[in-house]
């Protein structure tokens, strides 16, 4: 690869990645909000429904837009233009025929989904989200394609405006139906068929970009596409590299909706079970996913060192530089450790005040309390699987993550019953830790990896101790000095939080740095980290 095309690889995976991020994020900030205007019930109608459409749209379309960039760069890189149009057309064709099968099950299946959920007022928004499997495999094919050019700005814009029209139509449905009607499974109807708007107005973005390159696509294609297309594969041939290219990516990609499908099934009838009438039932499930947008949060850290540790294991891989891999794999997981150890121990000590904070009451802080915990799983499981991905090991996360898919099941049929919402946080947290538990066993033993007791165990575990010491008293304080200067309960509470999370985040940084877990040649690697030497060091807080 010449350093032309380098750079210019690396400035699409960085495009793709910042859409992804910033698509990602928007999808779990509004979560907040929308919670706010339907209540816990609203709330659980939407996160009962919600992982079901992803979990089909993922088997319509997840994997196939990376194995059409595939194809169509390998036709492209031996000027076969007509062959790389006859791929997009076939695989167009494909994912529409499944997206149409998968919205015809979604649509027909509807009540007999509800009833399996115990719930058969979810058959209205099971249907409302449905109508969105017609529009997005078309839409995954055209990214596809864009890709396979080296064009990633038709993907990240397209996913990004997705997300914004998305959001937007949750917040103003759910707001115009709780006003007109209160009728909180109208609500949810109305915020699941934000997917629909929004994947009309990403296939619109895409319909420009694509009639933006059209001309150019022509006249390219008007020099060498003749010679070349009595050579392109059949559709079969075309087919069947598709399926055996996607389904791997597919599979790795569905394993976290299931993780939430197994709640959406389950909780609810434990419950129920367990002696909570339905209504109850309803209610309390809501409370339980208030977690979902705080742990998806701080995943976002490692979402962003899994894109770029991919490649960069992936390079050391085929160069067989062993100690490369065992380098870059130690860092990773330590930089993982150091901001996953912190999120889940700073989100328990003030879930308290943040759960009135962003959902108006305290309801399930104990459960909010336990989720916290699932962060440290979470972001670990998400680098480790990463690194096993560079290291050419599709499969093997996947079915790590599928184990910890089970042990939620069956943790969740023993202990919902006997501690209600407690026992689903107990078992979120329990099937995380051995998913990722799995997957960094098969790290070591890939890579031969060591940790370091003193640098990767007792310096980390010190500065959190540390940071979890002034975050308590800070909160305590706070609370103290406070409680009769804020009369509203909301307000308080956000005073609270803020305070002890900034006192909390502070004494972190000046612990990892006066305990040298970060040192000075680690900083001086990053373009950020180099500015902030010399401030460092006239506080007295850098170690060499």
């Amino acid at each position: 690869m010449s350093r032309d095309q380098g750079a210019s690889f690396l400035k699409g995976a960085a495009i793709l990645g910042a859409g992804a991020l910033l698509s990602k994020m928007l999808g779990v900030v509004y979560r907040i909000p929308y919670q706010n205007i339907t209540g816990d019930l609203g709330y659980y109608v939407y996160t009962q429904v919600y992982p079901l459409y992803s979990a089909l749209l993922i088997l319509a379309t997840a994997g196939f837009p990376i194995a059409i960039s595939k194809f169509v760069a390998e036709k492209l890189a031996i000027g076969d233009v007509y062959g790389a149009k006859r791929v997009f057309r076939v695989s167009a064709v494909v994912l529409s025929i499944t997206g149409l099968l998968f919205f015809v099950l979604l649509w027909a299946g509807a009540p007999w989904i509800a009833s399996l959920m115990r719930d058969v007022r979810l058959t209205q928004p099971i249907r409302s989200v449905s109508f969105a499997l017609l529009i997005v495999p078309i839409m995954a094919a055209m990214r596809g394609y864009f890709q396979g050019h080296h064009n990633m700005v038709p993907t990240a814009v397209s996913q990004i405006g997705e997300q914004f029209v998305r959001v937007t139509t949750i917040i103003i449905l759910s707001y115009w139906f709780m006003k007109t009607t209160g009728d909180v499974y109208l609500a949810g109807s109305g915020a699941v068929f934000g997917a629909v708007t929004g994947a009309i107005f990403a296939f619109c973005i895409m319909l420009l970009f694509w009639r933006h390159n059209r001309d150019r696509q022509r006249q390219y294609g008007q020099v060498q596409a003749g010679a070349m297309a009595g050579q392109s594969d059949t559709v079969r041939e075309i087919v069947r590299k598709l399926f055996y290219y996607a389904i791997p990516i597919c599979l790795g990609s569905l394993v976290l909706p299931l993780m939430q499908l197994a709640d959406s099934f389950s909780v609810v009838s434990m419950l129920m079970r367990g002696g909570y009438g339905s209504d109850e039932a309803y209610v309390l499930k809501g409370i339980f996913d208030r977690g979902q947008p705080l742990v998806q949060f701080a995943a976002f850290f490692a979402t962003a060192l899994s894109l770029s540790i991919v490649p960069a294991i992936a390079e050391a891989a085929a160069r067989r530089e062993y100690h490369l891999i065992a380098g870059r794999t130690e860092l990773a997981l330590r930089l993982t450790f150091l901001f996953g150890l912190p999120a889940s121990i700073g989100l328990a000590i003030v879930a308290g005040p943040v759960n009135v904070m962003l959902y108006e009451n305290g309801n399930g802080t104990t459960a909010l309390t336990i989720l916290a915990f699932t962060t440290i799983f979470s972001t670990l499981g998400i680098t480790s699987a990463g690194i096993l991905q560079g290291m050419g090991q599709v499969i093997l996360p996947v079915r790590n993550l599928l184990i910890g898919v089970l042990i939620k099941l069956g943790l969740n049929i023993v202990l919902i019953p006997m501690f209600g919402i407690v026992g689903a946080a107990l078992s979120t947290v329990c099937s995380y830790m051995i998913a990722t538990i799995l997957n960094v066993y098969a790290v070591v033993s890939l890579t031969g990896v060591r940790f370091g007791l003193v640098s990767f165990f007792l310096k980390p575990f010190t500065a959190v101790g540390m940071m979890a010491l002034a975050a308590f008293v800070a909160r305590q304080a706070a609370e103290h000095s406070l409680a009769g200067l804020i009369s509203s309960p909301r307000l308080y509470c956000t005073a609270v939080s803020l305070f002890a999370v900034g006192v909390g985040v502070m004494m972190y940084a000046a612990s990892l740095l006066l305990s040298g877990t970060v040192t000075r040649s680690e900083l001086e690697s990053t373009k950020a980290g180099r500015r902030l030497v010399p401030l460092l060091k006239r506080l007295r807080l850098l170690h060499e």
